[in-house]
Order: structure tokens, then C-alpha cells, then sequence
């Protein structure tokens, strides 16, 4: 190889590696308000009285003369999980970012305690910049998933982290190999 080719090889795989950590940045952050958005989902609908239940269906009488009206909690309704998140990606300023040391991979958790209790944010990134990219990430996710967002929070279920994160939307590829409780 002479001289300039080996500059043109240099130069392509250096922009390789950028296109690969670009992309990984972009998954990471999609990855993260999307688990985000579920620990904000699952806190707010655990705000709301659990005794609290609407009647859905239809209110017309049918040919029998029964009702199609069925009784389900309100914290998990359709309106109110709709009401939930148009709310829900105002939290992501709420969250910092955490480099993890050894894979370089970002992830996002929460600095602002919802009980006033100190937390240690000694590792966590305070950035208006990632604050905003979370946010954005988190519109994205609530606008192009919101029928699977709906059907997974309308029923408990459990790990909805892992299940519309990583299996239902593919926003996170990695999420399989986390702790649960990470964000």
C-alpha cells in the first residue's frame, strides 16, 4: 500500500468508528428514556388511590337489555394512562447520565428525589444537553409506541422494563444483560 491509500484507509476507518459510537450514543439514549419513561409510568400510576374504579364500555342497552360497561382501576384506564403521558417525558429533566467505566456505555437515572431524601449523584452527569436529548428521545418513544405502551401498563405485568424496551421496540439491545433496577 502506498502512501495515500493507506491515508484514505486511515481516514475510513476512523470514520467508521465514529459512525459506530455515534449510533451507539444515539441507541443508548433511546435505550435510557425508554426504561426512564416506564419508572416514571409505573411511579405515577402507583400514586393513584388503587380503590379508584371507572366504568368502561358502551352505555347503550342491547337487545337483551344488558349493558357492555366493565369496571377497571383508573390508575390503569386507557384516558388516564393517556393523561400520564403526555406528562411523562416534562420528568426526563429529572435524570443525569452515568458513564459505566469499564463498557463506556451511558446510562440514565434519576438526581431528583421524590421524597426530599438526599442522593448520592457523585458518579451522575447534570446536563441540560442530556436532559433535552432524553426528553426528545422520550416524545419519540411515547408518539411512535403509544398503542404498545397502553397495553402494557392498562394490566400489571412484570419486568415491562425488559419487555417494551428491549423485545417489543428493540430500543435496547443490552437491557437483557442489565439489573433491573438500572436505568
Amino acid at each position: 500500500m502506498r502512501g495515500p491509500q493507506l491515508i484514505v484507509l486511515c481516514v475510513m476507518l476512523l470514520l467508521l468508528a465514529n459512525h459506530i459510537h455515534t449510533a451507539r450514543q444515539g441507541q443508548d439514549i433511546r435505550c435510557g428514556a425508554c426504561r426512564a419513561l416506564v419508572d416514571e409510568m409505573e411511579w405515577a400510576i402507583s400514586q393513584v388511590d388503587p380503590k379508584k374504579i371507572i366504568q368502561t364500555g358502551s352505555f347503550r342497552i342491547n337487545p337483551d337489555g344488558s349493558q357492555s360497561i366493565r369496571e377497571v382501576p383508573l390508575a390503569r384506564s386507557e384516558g388516564n394512562l393517556l393523561e400520564l403521558m403526555e406528562e411523562v417525558c416534562e420528568r426526563m429533566k429529572d435524570y443525569g447520565e452515568r458513564v459505566d467505566p469499564t463498557t463506556s456505555r451511558k446510562t440514565y437515572e434519576r438526581v431528583t428525589s421524590r421524597d426530599g431524601k438526599a442522593m448520592d449523584l457523585s458518579e451522575a452527569k447534570l446536563d441540560s444537553r442530556v436532559s433535552s436529548s432524553l426528553k426528545y428521545a422520550c416524545e419519540t418513544i411515547v408518539e411512535q409506541h403509544e398503542d404498545e405502551i397502553i397495553e402494557f401498563f392498562a394490566h400489571q405485568s412484570d419486568n415491562v422494563k425488559d419487555k417494551l424496551c428491549s423485545k417489543r421496540t428493540d430500543l435496547c439491545d443490552h437491557a437483557l444483560k442489565m439489573h433491573h433496577d438500572e436505568l
